[in-house]
């Protein structure tokens, strides 16, 4: 394993929840991007995030990392979920909160006003 890649390990397995990411959730640089922090801030759930666009080596190193060629990436508990669409539609199934559930990882959803 490359040292990126133990950088990547590092970082996934130290945090119960990464998303590694076109810009920051303040500023997303990319659409799909900003659709998965909106679905995880609408969840309530706390995450790590990681800009790709920061380096170069960790941009191309989280795609052989998970052997996914796109990004946003999504891990939970160690474990790569997935990016944009498979969070989208595990979101509006229900599915993701009942996946961060039972992986442990508390959520606090937002109520409608």
């Amino acid at each position: 394993m490359s040292e990126i890649q133990q950088q990547i390990d590092q970082v996934v397995k130290s945090n119960d929840v990464v998303l590694f990411m076109k810009g920051t959730p303040q500023m997303p640089q990319c659409g799909f991007s900003s659709q998965v922090v909106q679905i995880l801030d609408y969840v309530g759930v706390d995450y790590k995030s990681v800009n790709v666009l920061a380096n170069e080596d960790v941009r191309n190193g989280i795609k052989e990392y998970s052997n996914w060629p796109t990004i946003p990436q999504l891990y939970v508990k160690g474990e790569f979920l997935g990016g944009c669409d498979i969070v989208r539609e595990m979101f509006q199934a229900g599915e993701l909160s009942d996946h961060l559930a039972q992986a442990g990882v508390a959520t606090a959803p937002q109520t409608q006003s």
